[in-house]
């Protein structure tokens, strides 16, 4: 659905052109909470109001204000979350072993094809588990909605976008993000990095690198940058297609709330899903060190408040749940972009009821 004609969502014409695919929406929420009671889940509920919307250095979150009768303080600044992570996460400290969620969650100054304000994210943990669980889980949600979207339009058996097609009976590619630097843009990307340890590495080595391989750097571009410029340009595109690709072992420098892979401190137990070149999960093993968790929560702070001119606060009461945390890992995965796939829509607004207007 245009955004010019966003207004008229609510058209007969509009609901009769989307109706198939919000059925395809239907079937695959069916399909999703059937796979995780059957693998033993147990579906909760957390609050979209927090004290800290998360620390993601890029997103922009909701503010809103709390006034409680009951609370000292009136008027307290509050957040729309921008994930259910750090609520699950401290149920799972608390001695929960398998959660799911399919949360509404709520992030600013996004909307476009595969982007929207308010969008539903699907998250789930496992206690006892590393990531490479989490990606047989991934490969089964696929299949599983697949196969709903099948039977709901009588047709179809890949995953599609912008003429791509991905089969998800396929086995999904794992390639590390090393490998994937490698192949598709000859950059040796953990070569760029002196000291494993660093947030911020030094952006020399690898901008040298990417201008070598003719792409446009600024003198100003951080490490970072650099990193997804290679990556929206060079690799994305080139992700999941034909099959999903599982795209793993992320630097450390962006290991978010990941842990290092053990014997290997230059990466992170991190990997995002991939299907038609479109991003659809992201999944740590999580880190449950609360001390290493500040300090990086201390470093994206700042970048956000560099970025935004403002930082999100810290969320004292997560960072004490982290150093209780079992061995666990856990995902989100977009779930209106996984019905796009599915159904062939072309627009997130397409799969949503109802749209931000």
């Amino acid at each position: 659905m245009a955004n010019n004609s966003i207004q008229s969502w609510w058209s007969a014409e509009s609901l009769a052109r989307r109706r198939p695919y919000l059925d395809v929406r239907r079937a695959a929420v069916k399909a999703v909470r059937a796979y995780f009671q059957a693998e033993g889940f147990m579906e909760v509920e957390t609050p979209a109001i927090q004290v800290s919307p998360g620390v993601e250095r890029h997103i922009r979150p909701f503010v809103t204000s709390l006034n409680d009768p009951l609370a000292s303080e009136d008027g307290a600044v509050r957040y729309l979350h921008t994930s259910p992570e750090f609520a699950m996460k401290k149920l799972m400290a608390g001695g929960m072993t398998k959660i799911v969620q399919l949360a509404r969650v709520w992030r600013n100054g996004e909307r476009g094809p595969l982007h929207h304000p308010e969008f539903t994210m699907l998250e789930w943990y496992r206690a006892d588990a590393d990531y490479n669980v989490l990606m047989t889980d991934c490969e089964a949600l696929l299949r599983g909605v697949m196969k709903a979207a099948e039977r709901t339009l009588q047709a179809g058996e890949l995953l599609r976008w912008q003429g791509l097609t991905c089969d998800p009976a396929k086995a999904a590619e794992r390639l590390t993000v090393q490998e994937a630097f490698a192949r598709h843009s000859g950059i040796d990307l953990l070569a760029t990095v002196d000291d494993p340890a660093a947030y911020a590495p030094p952006p020399q080595k690898l901008a040298a690198a990417a201008k070598a391989q003719g792409l446009h750097v600024s003198d100003n571009d951080t490490w970072e940058d650099v990193f997804f410029r290679v990556m929206l340009e060079r690799i994305e595109p080139k992700l999941g297609i034909d099959a999903p690709t599982i795209l793993c072992a992320y630097p450390a420098s962006l290991a978010a709330l990941a842990r290092r892979k053990p014997g290997e401190g230059r990466v992170a137990e991190r990997f995002e899903l991939y299907v038609c070149g479109v991003e659809l999960a992201n999944a740590y093993s999580e880190l449950t060190d609360a001390v290493e968790q500040r300090a990086r929560f201390a470093h994206d702070r700042a970048l956000h408040a560099e970025l935004y001119g403002n930082a999100p606060p810290l969320d004292e009461d997560f960072l004490n749940a982290v150093g209780s945390l079992p061995p666990c890992a856990g995902a989100a995965l977009g779930f209106d972009r996984l019905v796009m796939l599915a159904s062939g829509a072309t627009d997130i607004t397409d799969v949503l009821w109802a749209p931000v207007v």
